[in-house]
């Protein structure tokens, strides 16, 4: 098994989907799914139908949700070194064609969001990003043709 890293933050907030799932999620669908059977027909019950998929979707992020917990590898960002860019550092880069500035926390794949300013160190930006030092350039391939990045800080 592959361990994947995870921040104590990112692994707190699994823990509680989970946790949701397990006490709130799971015992209202087993109630949607009495109520449901209680009125009647089965074959051309909807409502039945309907909560038999939301029941194996709650099952099936759960087992997902438990696998990822026991493979996950906590990482404390603050006890790696800042010299270079590694997991769960922050930094701050510059596009060289544009001159604008991005800042993204480097993360594992299962706490990114582009939208947060996270990205998962296994991204091809992401694995471009680390190792690098301020003032290294970084080469991306994206789909729009390559895109070049200047490693301004490590935050």
């Amino acid at each position: 098994m592959e361990r994947v890293p995870i921040t104590k933050n990112g692994y707190e907030k699994l823990k509680k989907e989970l946790e949701h799932l397990q006490k709130v999620e799971r015992p209202q669908n087993i109630k949607a799914i009495e109520e449901a059977r209680a009125h009647g027909d089965l074959s051309e019950n909807a409502e039945f139908e309907a909560a038999k998929d939301r029941q194996a979707f709650i099952e099936g992020r759960m087992g997902e949700l438990g696998y990822k917990l026991a493979n996950a590898d906590i990482i404390d960002p603050d006890t790696l070194p800042r010299d270079c860019a590694v997991f769960g550092c922050t930094v701050l880069l510059e596009n060289t064609d544009n001159e604008e500035n991005v800042k993204y926390q480097l993360v594992g794949p299962d706490e990114s969001s582009i939208d947060e300013g996270r990205i998962s160190v296994s991204s091809p930006l992401g694995r471009a990003i680390v190792g690098k030092k301020p003032g290294d350039e970084i080469q991306l391939q994206a789909p729009g043709g390559k895109r070049f990045y200047e490693l301004v800080e490590i935050l």
